[in-house]
């Protein structure tokens, strides 16, 4: 019954989807002061290339909202932070869209940024 247990577990692990964005090339916008962000249930990348990432697998804008609103699930407010990431050359054109659909699938948004470098 411990070898069931063992085997199933090591199923489920693998078969398990990390919301691992490391691999993506971005450069955060610096400002003087930054907060912790916290626990998320979805993170949004705009990448160095300007292409469009939700928890590390590549999407289209219009799929985006659809996608947020399955990774938020039936999370009560307070629980639906969705991390932007969006790298510090992009322009207002392609991540404004980007924003109007985190909102659009009732997201809590925490634009990610880093601190300064004096």
């Amino acid at each position: 019954m411990g070898d069931i247990a063992f085997n199933l577990l090591i199923f489920f692990v693998i078969l398990a989807r990390a919301n691992d964005d490391s691999f993506l090339q971005w450069e955060p916008a610096a400002v003087k002061t930054v907060k912790p962000a916290g626990e998320s249930r979805a993170s949004v990348v705009i990448d160095s290339k300007n292409r469009l990432f939700l928890n590390g697998q590549e999407t289209h804008l219009g799929d985006l909202a659809d996608g947020i609103r399955e990774a938020l699930g039936n999370a009560p407010p307070g629980k639906r932070t969705v991390l932007l990431k969006v790298h510090n050359e992009t322009q207002a054109v392609r991540f404004e869209p980007v924003i109007e659909a985190i909102s659009e699938a009732g997201g809590d948004m925490v634009h990610i940024l880093e601190k300064e470098r004096m």
